[in-house]
């Protein structure tokens, strides 16, 4: 018998469909050790990231049978996120927590051989330069007496 594919893909586009429809906010509960994750590393607590993948909050929005990638600020920082379908644990509503946890599945189990590998997204704070700052205008506004 031939084995079926993941329904995980299915099943997280159906349901962010769905919440969307409702008005409610879908997040997501990624494992941040999944090879292949990339996300902003100060905030993952626990090995977990829960990322907000409304319209509204990220650009770019692109649900694959593979990945979940996307756009999105952190801290005023533009990052590209990507997550491997076998790293996303759980969709919800911000709102009532309705969503589902996804059972595991044989296609995203790791071997042995499978490492936990951290990817690791660059986002240092440089300190701003004086320099770099545009020329202070003067008002256009004026006294009036």
């Amino acid at each position: 018998m031939k084995s079926l594919t993941p329904n995980r893909p299915y099943l997280l586009r159906a349901y962010y469909d769905w919440l969307m429809d409702n008005q409610l906010t879908p997040h997501v509960v990624v494992d941040a050790f999944v090879k292949g994750t990339q996300v902003p590393q100060q905030y993952v607590k626990d090995g977990q990231i829960v990322l907000n993948i409304a319209a509204g909050a990220v650009g770019n929005l692109q649900i694959s049978n593979e990945f979940v990638e996307f756009n999105a600020r952190f801290g005023g920082v533009p990052q590209q996120v990507l997550l491997p379908m076998a790293s996303i644990i759980a969709i919800y509503a911000r709102e009532n927590g309705a969503g589902t946890v996804f059972d595991v599945e044989d296609a995203y189990l790791m071997g042995d051989e499978a490492e936990s590998v951290l990817s690791v997204v660059d986002v240092t704070d440089k300190p701003k330069d004086p320099t770099d700052q545009p020329p202070k205008r003067r008002s256009h506004l004026t006294v009036v007496k």
